[in-house]
C-alpha cells in the first residue's frame, strides 16, 4: 500500500517531521518518553493489571455482601444451601457484570459507561436469581433479592469508586496512560490534542505525537512531535509504541481509508477513536443507526422531566433527610460557634434565581462580617478577582475566622438542605445564581435555568471558584442536558473527595 492513504509513506529525499508531504523512513525519529513507564514493562500492561484487580474487588464485594446476608438473616451460614449461595453468587455476579460490559478496557476507569454496567447487571442478576429461587422452590427470596443482590451492587460501585481514586492518583504521577496519537486534517488536530491535555486524568490518553495535513503553521502543534500528514499513522504509531489512535473530525477521512486504518490497527492491538465533531453531548444521548450501509449518529434530546426526574426527587428527599439528621450535631456546633464570635445572626438569607427563573430564599450559615453586603462595591474593585461574573476573593477581608473554617469544608452549605426539601433545590444541579448575575445572562445561560439548582454540582468537583466564568457556564449546560440519576450519584460521591481537598473554596 505504499504511498496510498494510512499505508506506509514512500522514500522522499529531503522530507522532514512536520511537513505534509509523506515522512520517509530514514529520517531518524524523535520517540518522546512515556512518563514514569517502567521499560521491561510491555506497553498497556497496567490495563490488563487493573482489570483484574477490578475482577478480584467485585468478586470480595459480592461475597462481603452475601455472607453479611447469611450473618443478619441467621448470625452466620447455617446450611450447606446457604454457604452454596454465598459462594455461587459472587462468580455469577463477575459473569453478569462482564456480560453487561462492566470489564470492557474501553470504559474501566472513565467516564459513567462502567457504573451503568453495574446497575445492568443488577437488573440481571435479580431476574436470574428470582428464576433460579423460584424453579428450584427455595425460599431465600427476600434474603437474596431484598439484602445480597443489592448490597452486592453497592459493595462494587464503593470498590470501583475507590479504585478509581487510585487510578487517577497514580495518572497525576505521570502513570497508567494510554500512548496516544492525533490524526486529522487543520485545526481539528491542534483543538483535539488541548482537549486531551486539559483532562488527561479523565481520558487516560497522553499525546505522544500527531499526523496532520493542512497546517498553516506547523507550530500550532506544541509540545508534540508532528510527524506528516495521515498517511504516517501507522509509522507514528511503531515509532511512538502508540496505543490509540483519535481521529479527529474531519469528513475527508472516512470511507475506505477508514476503513483500512481500522483493519491496520486491529492487527497491531491499537484502539481506534473516532472524534464524531459533537461536543457537550454525553455517551448515552449517542446511539448508532444503520441506513443503507451507512451509519448515522443518532442524538437525542435533551431528558429534562419523566420518570428520571421523579427518581431524582425521590432520592433529594431521602438523601437530604438522612444528611440533614446525622449533621445535627455539627449544626449546633456552628450556631453556637458563629453566635459567639461576633453576637450576629447565625443564618444568612439571599434571595436566588431557581428553577424557570422563580426566586427563592437561599439559606446558609453565616460566614462573613455583618455589614458583609455593605462592604462588596468596595472589595468589586479588587483586581485579583476569579469568576468575572461571580464576585470570588481568595483573601476577602469580610470573611471571620468560623466563616474561613466551614467554607473550606463546605459547611456553610449545610442549610440549604432545607431548600432541597423544600423543593427550590436539588443535592445536584448547577449553582444557584443572584438575580443581578441572570439580568447579565445571554441567551445560553439562560438555559441553567430549566433544572433546579444544586448544593453540589459538576463546578463542585472541577474547582468551584477557581473556575472562570466560561467554565463554569460550559459545565451547567453540559448538565442541564446530560444529567441523569446516575450521572448525580457520580457528583455526590466525587463531591466528597472534592470537599476533602478543599480546592477552590474561599
Amino acid at each position: 500500500m505504499s504511498g496510498t492513504m494510512f499505508g506506509e509513506p514512500e522514500v522522499e529525499k529531503g522530507a522532514q517531521p512536520g511537513a505534509a508531504t509523506p515522512v520517509p523512513q530514514t529520517v531518524a525519529w524523535h520517540v518522546p518518553d512515556l512518563p514514569h513507564r517502567d521499560p521491561t514493562e510491555p506497553i498497556g500492561a497496567w490495563r490488563q493489571r487493573y482489570r483484574s484487580q477490578v475482577i478480584i474487588g467485585d468478586f470480595a464485594a459480592a461475597l462481603v455482601a452475601c455472607s453479611t446476608a447469611a450473618l443478619v438473616r441467621w448470625g452466620g451460614i447455617p446450611n450447606l444451601r446457604v454457604a452454596l449461595l454465598a459462594t455461587v453468587v459472587p462468580v455469577v455476579w463477575l459473569f453478569v457484570v462482564a456480560y453487561a460490559g462492566g470489564y470492557r478496557l474501553a470504559s474501566l476507569g472513565i467516564g459513567l459507561d462502567e457504573y451503568r454496567s453495574i446497575g445492568r447487571a443488577l437488573v440481571i442478576l435479580l431476574a436470574l436469581v428470582a428464576v433460579v429461587l423460584v424453579s428450584l422452590g427455595w425460599q431465600m427470596s427476600r434474603l437474596l433479592i431484598g439484602v445480597a443482590v443489592p448490597l452486592t451492587c453497592l459493595l462494587t460501585v464503593v470498590v470501583r469508586w475507590l479504585m478509581r481514586g487510585r487510578l487517577a492518583a497514580a495518572r497525576a504521577k505521570g502513570r497508567c496512560l494510554q500512548p496516544t496519537i492525533v490524526v486529522g486534517r487543520g485545526l481539528a488536530v491542534p483543538e483535539m490534542i488541548a482537549e486531551l491535555k486539559s483532562d488527561r486524568h479523565e481520558t487516560g490518553m497522553v499525546v505522544v505525537g500527531a499526523c496532520a495535513s493542512d497546517l498553516p503553521d506547523p507550530s500550532w502543534v506544541k509540545d508534540v512531535p508532528l510527524y506528516g500528514g495521515p498517511e504516517t499513522a501507522l509509522l507514528a504509531v511503531r515509532e511512538t509504541g502508540a496505543e490509540a489512535v483519535v481521529l479527529a473530525s474531519d469528513s475527508a477521512f472516512s470511507g475506505k481509508g477508514l476503513r483500512r486504518l481500522g483493519w491496520a490497527l486491529s492487527e497491531m492491538g491499537v484502539d481506534l477513536y473516532v472524534h464524531p465533531g459533537i461536543h457537550e453531548v454525553a455517551a448515552p444521548r449517542l446511539t448508532l443507526r444503520p441506513a443503507a450501509g451507512m451509519s448515522l449518529l443518532h442524538v437525542e434530546g435533551p431528558t429534562i422531566g419523566g420518570i428520571d426526574a421523579v427518581a431524582k426527587r425521590t432520592i433529594d428527599i431521602v438523601c437530604s433527610a438522612g444528611i440533614l439528621l446525622v449533621t445535627l450535631p455539627v449544626w449546633l456546633f456552628i450556631s453556637a460557634w458563629i453566635k459567639l464570635t461576633d453576637r450576629g445572626p447565625v443564618f444568612f438569607v439571599q434571595q436566588r434565581v431557581g428553577e424557570e427563573g422563580k426566586t427563592f430564599p437561599m439559606i446558609k450559615f453565616r460566614s462573613m462580617v455583618i455589614d458583609a453586603e455593605a462592604r462588596l462595591a468596595e472589595l468589586a474593585a479588587k483586581t485579583d478577582q476569579v469568576n468575572e461574573m461571580l464576585f470570588k476573593h481568595k483573601e476577602d477581608p469580610r470573611i471571620t475566622k468560623p466563616g474561613r473554617f466551614i467554607r473550606k469544608l463546605s459547611l456553610d452549605e449545610l442549610p440549604q438542605l432545607v431548600n432541597v426539601l423544600r423543593g427550590e433545590m436539588s443535592l445536584v444541579g448547577p449553582r444557584p445564581p443572584l438575580p443581578r448575575e441572570v439580568d447579565a445572562y445571554e441567551p445560553d445561560a439562560m438555559r441553567r435555568l430549566k433544572v433546579r439548582p444544586g448544593l453540589t454540582g459538576m463546578w463542585q468537583i472541577s474547582g468551584r471558584s477557581d473556575l472562570n466564568w466560561e467554565d463554569s457556564l460550559r459545565l451547567d449546560l453540559w448538565y442541564v442536558d446530560n444529567w441523569s440519576p446516575v450521572l448525580d450519584v457520580m457528583i455526590l460521591f466525587r463531591t466528597v473527595r472534592a470537599v476533602m481537598k478543599a480546592e477552590g473554596a474561599y
